[in-house]
């Protein structure tokens, strides 16, 4: 791929930098840049896609940003599309100014833009709806739900933290078809009637499986982690249920301490529960955070409204043996995990319960399952095959 104003080819390689300081503002010059991306030789087409745009960003011999592993999906993303002779234009998906000036083959974006843009595209442009999150009606209403019922068991009212806007909500209504990561997404996306694309999602990380690790020290420790949206996340539900399960060790890596109310709401269960230990964020690629997926047996993970949430592929990579919703929207069998059929309290300490109670080598053997399938479903380059034969195939339909 050749990048117009000599940015280096170094961007399009993957970095795993520390987590930095957040670009998500509206006013972040990022949202207002347009990238032009040109294939070696003459371009057959053009694409327009509105992902993230930060590692298409980075000058030379300056650190690359990483923040999310959707940084990197996006540079695939164009990359699938120059490597098939398109020229690529690519936008971040928080670009409210940008408007077409030429005709596009194919449009791109994950909700943000889809509304404002579709109507200034060409009539035979084809609109790709590259779904990261469950669609925006369900998701709100998930939400809501649990933080009604927290506001009944807990008699405190604590703010929405993964609230999409309406408008997003029409996106759907004007693509042609949709990319989704797993079961959970394309149910969700049923409803419009539009050809889905099924493309797993994927993480960065490969960690080596650890043979030493010892099953039988850890099988009474798990492991919440996860981003913003703790409730969204079920981090409530997953605190109460190991304050009423002395016996079972639970640690929290998460920014906790962002969010202000919950963190006051659950303060008793967080930081003075004997078997609760709360450790904040933690990076990902660190010796600490290996150090501690090797002392625990599973992540707990009850998210509300997710496809293909990154922290349970993480762990998966790491060899955590998952207990987690239907709506973390990762696809695991009975071999590799629990997925639970309800979230409720007592379903999880149950699940907890059961999985801790099966043998070292049951354990062992659920344990592998896991890692071996992040690593064949959940990799970066398996990622890249995946929407390199979808939008293969969309070629050949938009030729035809």
């Amino acid at each position: 791929m050749r990048i117009v104003r000599n940015y280096p080819k170094h961007i399009l390689k993957f970095s795993h930098a520390a987590l930095g300081s957040i670009l998500e503002q509206f006013n972040s010059p990022f949202n207002r840049k347009v990238i032009s991306l040109k294939p070696d030789g003459p371009p057959r087409g053009h694409v327009l896609l509105s992902y993230r745009i930060e590692l298409f960003s980075t000058k030379p011999g300056q650190p690359i940003p990483y923040y999310h592993y959707n940084r990197q999906l996006s540079v695939v993303m164009a990359r699938t599309f120059t490597d098939l002779g398109f020229a690529v234009d690519v936008i971040s998906n928080q670009n409210k100014s940008f408007l077409p000036k030429k005709k596009y083959d194919f449009f791109i974006d994950t909700r943000m833009n889809f509304e404002r843009l579709a109507p200034h595209l060409n009539k035979d442009c084809i609109k790709i709806l590259h779904a990261t999150t469950a669609h925006p009606h369900f998701n709100n209403f998930a939400e809501a739900k649990r933080l009604l019922a927290l506001q009944e068991r807990r008699n405190v009212t604590l703010r929405s933290r993964r609230f999409m806007m309406p408008s997003f909500a029409m996106a759907i209504e004007y693509a042609d078809c949709v990319v989704v990561h797993c079961a959970f997404g394309a149910k969700n996306f049923n409803y419009a009637n539009k050809p889905i694309y099924l493309v797993p999602n994927a993480v960065p990380y490969k960690y080596p499986w650890s043979d030493s690790k010892d099953f039988e020290s850890c099988r009474f420790r798990f492991l919440w982690l996860g981003s913003e949206g703790m409730v969204h996340k079920g981090l409530d539900l997953v605190l109460e249920a190991f304050a009423g399960m002395p016996e079972y060790h639970l640690t929290v890596c998460g920014p906790v301490a962002r969010e202000k109310d919950f963190e006051q709401a659950y303060f008793q269960e967080l930081y003075h529960t004997p078997n609760i230990h709360t450790r904040g964020w933690i990076d990902v690629e660190s010796a600490e955070f290996m150090d501690l997926t090797n002392c625990c047996l599973g992540l707990v993970y009850p998210s509300c409204s997710e496809t293909n949430a990154g922290s349970v592929l993480t762990s998966l990579h790491a060899g955590l043996i998952p207990i987690i919703s239907y709506e973390s929207g990762v696809d695991v069998s009975k071999d590799e995990g629990v997925v639970l059929e309800d979230c409720s309290i007592e379903a999880i300490r149950e699940a907890v319960r059961q999985t801790s109670s099966r043998s070292t080598q049951e354990l062992r053997r659920m344990s592998r399952k896991s890692w071996e399938f992040a690593q064949e479903n959940h990799m970066v380059n398996n990622f890249e095959k995946k929407y390199r034969d979808v939008i293969g195939k969309l070629i050949s339909e938009y030729k035809k």
